[in-house]
């Protein structure tokens, strides 16, 4: 199915070829139409799966037929969760209009940096602004932008959203926005808050769900090795260089591990370099971009990169430690096997980490054997069962969430 038989003008479609979209994946061809007709959506679809360009499109689509505006006013809105995700939707949103007769200008917008340059860029009014919540608030202040001719809302990732905390500066943007408009909400899961502010936002929504794709489908090899946690960063760099793995996604807990992993494997005589929140927003998009040209062997993350971020043709990621939450799993690996390329995904469980390892298997509806590399055989004791979830996000209260309830019951 081409993309002009969802409704799409021909150069938007010719646009979409371009970067890679020879034909529509299942969350465009759902939701495109759909978004053409002016409904609002609630859609859910897996990392990967060209959702970014399933707004991107009908927004720009809208824009052209709408035609040009003097002044320049803000008529569409997308906020996300990360400065990466609001630069590559940015990017994204530029590619897709190339060749429309009039181009919209899409202003990005995000905080860790100067505001000064976002603030220049406003002059002159923007037709689309890609946001995180807290710099667009800080952009209103300083009366760089008005909401109050929005058109359309996309919340990108909006479980992301939520869960880092942004749901206090969300309803200080949404408070500032018209009633009337079209909202498109995706997110890969929908918990309860997203539901929430689905319910309390959207009118009659359409709600679409493209089901995850089998690891058949994704075309990513899973495998998971037992080692002793003080050998991982040995047996990376054995695995590197045995398999011949030319570039590396290496998840771990912590920017302090990020760090000193990256080091490590520096050391080693691998190209090595970290990638975090930590950094500045300059020295982050540096790693990313030279990642991207295959000029590191290996970056080191934290959860940082689990969304958001395309690294086209990236072969491996490795999970150095386990994600805490079994959805979080399915971002990280999903970071390799796109845009129907192949991918392997290797996970390392420690003798402490085992039994966190069997509830990701059992909620992800996996079985995969504990591979032990000769040479690295596990002499770590495992610590005693204990109570409760095995660490599992999602079934206790977070920091946040007790910071909030301790809040509520304070007395006045």
């Amino acid at each position: 199915m081409p993309f002009t038989a969802l409704g799409l003008a021909p150069a938007l479609a010719r646009a979409a070829a371009e970067l890679g979209f020879a034909t529509p994946t299942p969350i465009q061809r759902d939701a495109i139409p759909p978004a053409l007709s002016g409904r609002d959506l609630l859609a859910t679809a897996q990392t990967g799966s060209g959702k970014t360009a399933a707004y991107a499109l009908p927004l720009l689509q809208r824009l052209m037929q709408a035609g040009a505006h003097t002044p320049r006013r803000v008529r569409a809105l997308v906020l996300v969760p990360t400065r990466e995700l609001a630069a590559q939707a940015g990017e994204t949103m530029r590619s897709l209009a190339r060749h429309l007769p009039v181009r919209p200008k899409v202003a990005v917008a995000f905080g860790g940096v100067s505001i000064n340059p976002q603030m220049m860029a406003l002059r002159g009014g923007a037709d689309v602004i890609v946001a995180t919540p807290g710099r667009l608030l800080d952009l209103i202040g300083q009366n760089a932008v008005r909401l109050s001719d929005v058109e359309l809302l996309v919340l990108d990732e909006a479980d992301r959203l939520l869960d880092l905390g942004f749901a206090d500066e969300l309803a200080r943007v949404l408070a500032l926005l018209p009633v009337q408009r079209q909202n498109l909400f995706f997110s890969a899961t929908f918990p309860h808050e997203v539901q929430a502010l689905a319910d309390q936002l959207l009118r009659e929504p359409l709600r679409i769900e493209v089901p995850d794709a089998t690891p058949e489908e994704a075309v990513i090899l899973q495998r998971a090795f037992l080692v002793d946690s003080t050998r991982r960063t040995q047996l990376l760099r054995q695995l590197i260089k045995d398999l011949g793995w030319q570039r590396v996604l290496v998840f771990v807990a912590t920017q302090y591990a990020a760090e000193r992993v990256a080091a490590k494997l520096h050391h080693g005589d691998l190209y090595a370099t970290s990638f975090h929140g930590g950094l500045s927003q300059g020295a982050r998009k540096q790693a990313l971009d030279e990642f991207k040209d295959k000029r590191w062997d290996v970056v080191v993350t934290t959860d940082l990169a689990a969304r958001g971020i395309d690294i086209a043709q990236l072969p491996v990621v490795v999970n150095y430690d386990l994600p805490r939450s079994a959805v979080d799993y399915v971002h990280r690996i999903g970071r390799t096997g796109r845009a129907g390329e192949s991918g392997l995904a290797v996970s390392f469980v420690s003798p402490a980490t085992e039994a966190h390892w069997h509830l990701i298997e059992k909620r992800q509806g996996l079985s995969l054997p504990l591979e032990v590399q000769p040479g690295f055989e596990p002499t770590e004791a495992a610590p005693p069962p204990s109570p409760g979830n095995g660490g599992i996000k999602g079934k206790r209260p977070s920091k946040k969430d007790k910071l909030r309830a301790a809040a509520a019951h304070k007395p006045d």
